[in-house]
């Protein structure tokens, strides 16, 4: 199990320093601390903020402003701060402080390559710290198994979708052979109709032949028979 976030908030006093503009960004500073501990995890981002607007370079501000961004599942954000203050932070304690929450974003989104040099700039500056030494411990074991279970599930989303296409294919070669198959019975149910007609055709054209010769030879024979009772009226 991942060994959690370091909320230690070390004593202002170490920034004692004369002025009014250093009292200010303190007592924001212990506003906020008192609100985090209460889990009002919103307003003590508003008192940290203040303290950083007053003394931008305040390593504490700028760190406890990251865990109360880190408490309302801002991990981006505080990860930015976080590098932050491990970068101009000067004591070693804090700064390995500020790259071991790191690590614990990273491990949290499993991005283990990142946790593990996260913690492991965390003990170069305090090689003593056992919580992040188990967390890089426990990172380097999930970074050795994580490759294996990746190839593993894009091998099955692989396969699924081989199978799909496999099945889409198949279908499509059964739709395109029943249409075929359609298309010769329509065919050969047509060819018959087809010849039907044709007959049908000729025979109405010969029954039409012999009809208009049979009229034509009837009024060729009235014609003449006409011709004939005239000719012997005139006479």
């Amino acid at each position: 199990m991942m060994r959690g976030i370091k909320y230690i908030f070390i004593l202002l006093s170490i920034f004692v320093c004369a002025g009014a503009f250093a009292q200010s960004d303190r007592q924001y500073i212990r506003n906020g601390n008192k609100l985090f501990h209460q889990q009002n995890y919103a307003k003590a981002e508003v008192e940290y903020r203040k303290a950083i607007s007053k003394n931008p370079n305040n390593s504490q501000a700028i760190y406890n402003l990251g865990n109360a961004l880190l408490m309302q599942q801002k991990d981006s954000a505080a990860t930015s701060l976080f590098q932050k203050s491990g970068r101009i932070e000067t004591s070693k304690i804090r700064k390995a402080m500020s790259y071991h929450n790191i690590g614990v974003i990273c491990q949290k989104h499993q991005m283990y390559g990142d946790a593990i040099n996260a913690y492991k700039e965390a003990l170069r500056n305090n090689p003593n710290d056992n919580q992040t030494r188990y967390n890089l411990a426990l990172c380097k074991r999930l970074l050795k198994n994580q490759p294996k279970d990746k190839n593993k599930q894009n091998n099955k989303q692989k396969d699924k979708k081989n199978k799909d296409k496999n099945k889409k294919d198949k279908d499509k070669n059964k739709q395109n052979n029943n249409n075929k198959d359609k298309n010769k019975q329509d065919k050969k149910q047509q060819q018959p109709e087809d010849r039907m007609s044709k007959e049908n055709a000729e025979q109405l054209l010969n029954a039409a032949l012999q009809e208009e010769k049979a009229t034509q030879q009837r009024i060729s024979k009235a014609m003449q028979q006409a011709g004939s009772k005239k000719l012997q009226k005139n006479w």
